[in-house]
């Protein structure tokens, strides 16, 4: 439950309800994320512009990178609902569950390439010690093929997420009684 209010579906009006019609037709499903924001209706469309600009617009990151990163930050995090979410995701690309149970347990263990493996030792350093970046950590992201874009674009993924997993911890948004399955991808 929530630690605040939240207007579900049935009882929406408006701008709220049409907002929501439009995320249940683009997306096939209304997420507890998004309904946490029902007191803001405005704040909601402009969180998935960013989302959807940030996971799914041209990005020298390939889609499963991004979500890999998902999974990490969410996971240093103790953040259930996105690492379950974004695990789904990451599982439609992948197709491997025990690699999968490996990125969320030990990812060192989970045969990753070195561009993976640097990708998950960025993403959670800059979780767990945001100032830690440096010269030197950028030019080793370089070192496995990263363009100064796609050090960018890593970096928009896992300050994202980091966002949404105090927003979704911080006001009690509990996993969806599916468990997140369902989504378009």
């Amino acid at each position: 439950m929530a630690y605040i209010n939240v207007i579900d579906y049935p009882d929406s009006e408006g701008q709220l309800k049409s907002i929501y019609e439009g995320l249940i037709q683009s997306r096939g499903k209304l997420a507890e994320v998004h309904k946490i924001q029902s007191l803001n209706p405005a704040t909601i469309p402009a969180h998935m512009d960013l989302y959807m600009k940030i996971m799914f617009s041209k990005s020298p990151l390939r889609r499963y990178e991004r979500e890999m990163v998902a999974v990490i930050v969410s996971k240093n995090n103790q953040c259930p609902y996105c690492v379950k979410h974004h695990g789904e995701a990451l599982l439609h690309y992948w197709k491997d569950q025990a690699r999968f149970d490996l990125l969320v347990d030990d990812y060192t263990k989970a045969n990753l390439n070195p561009k993976e493996l640097a990708l998950c030792q960025f993403a959670e350093q800059m979780t767990l010690q945001p100032n830690s970046s440096s010269q030197t950590v950028i030019d080793q992201l370089k070192a496995v093929g990263l363009d100064d874009r796609a050090v960018l674009d890593l970096m928009l993924v896992i300050a994202y997420f980091n966002f949404v997993n105090r927003m979704v911890l911080g006001l009690g948004v509990q996993l969806e009684t599916d468990e997140g399955k369902g989504y378009k991808y």
